[in-house]
């Protein structure tokens, strides 16, 4: 899946005052995006605040994203749960005419064995030959899909093509890596470790981070997977503190300040989260201007 390497994004779903969807914000955000040299989109993940939105509004995010994307990067469409049953059932009924692949998170709160979680994948693989990404994201789910979990389902399934790791633990990166099959893609999960996977092997990122800041941050992967690593470090320590920002008061309410101080959109976030604070929102207006006069 060359078209999934480098620099992917997790958008977020804009919304207005009221809280409704705000999809011109959202078209303008793809285009940024597009303009600013991200390799794939990938559609209602955590950070797009899916786990909020009605059926309705997931239909109306996707449809505002593939008219606006108009085919000119991959799609990968987030599709998760803690529920196998319900998963199969909406792959099975899933559109995939516009999606290269589908993001599915390992399941969140019931903590499975990792039998159980190699049992649910296995079941998502055996419904659809849409090629499926893993997520694995231990501090949201509580569980951590372990190394031999993720190479075992990679060995069984032909289309499960990748894993998002987003454990944080750069030894369980590497051992995925070391023991991986040649086409097996290991994608980070963290901004943070971002650059160290692709050094390390990885195939890039899907980043929080780089929607807002798409040049510099695409151009930081590109560098690490040319390995040209003194380039690729001297981008990657530029937006460290952006990283760090971004989450300090959770996600998306950061990365969606990034867009308020850029103009594209409001920072505003359905509860149970709430917009970061002004001081935060001053903070990362600081940490963007420099970036702005790059770009200007």
């Amino acid at each position: 899946m060359e078209q999934l390497q480098g620099t992917g994004v997790a958008l977020v779903t804009p919304f207005n005052t009221d809280l409704s969807i705000d999809t011109e914000a959202l078209r303008r955000i793809v285009n940024y995006c597009i303009d600013g040299g991200v390799d794939y989109l990938v559609v209602l993940g955590t950070t797009g605040e899916s786990v909020t939105l009605n059926k309705a509004e997931k239909m109306l995010v996707m449809d505002t994203i593939v008219s606006a994307n108009m085919g000119r990067l991959p799609l990968v469409l987030g599709i998760g749960g803690n529920s196998t049953y319900r998963i199969v059932d909406e792959i099975k009924s899933f559109e995939s005419e516009h999606f290269s692949a589908i993001l599915s998170v390992s399941p969140y709160y019931n903590k499975p064995t990792q039998e159980g979680i190699y049992q649910h994948f296995k079941a998502i693989s055996e419904v659809t030959h849409t090629p499926i990404i893993m997520y694995n994201v231990p501090g949201r789910t509580g569980s951590n899909m372990l190394p031999e979990t993720s190479l075992r389902l990679s060995h069984d399934f032909e289309n499960i093509i990748g894993i998002k790791e987003a454990s944080g633990d750069m030894v369980q990166v590497q051992k995925i890596l070391k023991n991986k099959n040649k086409d097996f893609m290991v994608i980070s999960g963290d901004d943070i470790t971002a650059l160290p996977t692709v050094l390390a092997g990885g195939s890039g990122v899907i980043s929080v981070l780089g929607q807002g800041l798409p040049t510099a941050f695409s151009q930081m992967i590109r560098a690490g997977l040319n390995r040209e690593v003194d380039a690729a470090y001297q981008l990657h320590y530029a937006l460290q503190d952006g990283m760090e920002l971004i989450f300090k008061e959770g996600n998306p309410a950061g990365i969606k300040a990034i867009f308020e101080t850029l103009g594209l959109s409001s920072a505003e976030v359905r509860l149970p989260l709430v917009e970061a604070s002004s001081a935060l929102k001053k903070d990362i207006a600081a940490f963007v201007q420099p970036f702005l006069k790059v770009t200007a």
